[in-house]
């Protein structure tokens, strides 16, 4: 795949839950130009101390105001052209600090400032929600990319105004599983209803994303589902 730019969001890429610095690190080495997270960004030690630091990796904005960490960054295309990656997490389902209807209009305008290209990454649980984000900033923004559901969805389209959308990109990871967790235990858990310990599974590794086409104002053009055996 010849991309511009690679935005990755590495929320899950310590052994499922979170990340750490070593592994955000190994993952901007392999190529990523920018790191987003989601409600799993401070489950790892010492990752918020990386966060203050880091200039390619963010989280949430509505993460909470006290919480280390940026929640956009810059950076630039291999033909120069300026992108800004803007982490966001839904609050039907899941519990955090500020809705993000209250923030996302100033975040995109300073995001827009900054950048003629803006993608978002909006880490929520309900479809609903994701859609209506996606129609809300249609025009305003390159691409409103959903995540979190580690399940990939089938309705990959360019809004009316020019904005490419997805309900979620998917999981990158081991397929032959629940989400990334080994079945048996995940089953166990719904089954008995007792505390069980989450391992990750193994088999079926695949990458899961989208590609998305645009031009230099940060009109999208197109969007196509990846998914890649590994």
């Amino acid at each position: 795949m010849d991309a511009d730019v690679c935005i990755v969001n590495g929320e899950n890429a310590a052994d499922g839950a979170g990340i750490t610095a070593k592994l955000a690190d190994r993952i901007l080495a392999a190529g990523a130009d920018a790191i987003t997270l989601g409600n799993h960004t401070y489950r790892r030690e010492g990752i918020g101390p990386y966060l203050e630091k880091s200039e390619r990796v963010v989280r949430p904005a509505n993460a909470g105001s006290f919480t280390p960490g940026r929640a956009t960054t810059v950076v630039e295309a291999r033909n120069g052209v300026k992108v800004a990656a803007v982490n966001l997490m839904g609050s039907l389902f899941l519990d955090v600090p500020q809705s993000p209807w209250e923030i996302v209009d100033a975040l995109v305008e300073e995001a827009r400032a900054q950048a003629p290209v803006v993608v978002v990454d909006f880490h929520a649980e309900a479809t609903s929600e994701k859609i209506a984000m996606a129609t809300w900033l249609d025009g305003r923004v390159t691409a409103v990319i959903g995540t979190h559901t580690h399940v990939q969805t089938n309705d990959a389209r360019v809004l009316p105004g020019g904005t490419a959308a997805v309900t979620d990109a998917g999981m990158s990871g081991p397929h032959d599983s629940v989400i990334g967790v080994k079945a048996e235990l995940a089953i166990r858990r719904m089954r008995m209803r007792l505390p069980v310990r989450f391992e990750p599974a193994e088999g079926g590794v695949r990458l899961e994303g989208v590609v998305v086409d645009c031009d230099d104002s940060g009109r999208a053009t197109g969007i196509e589902l990846l998914r890649v055996p590994v």
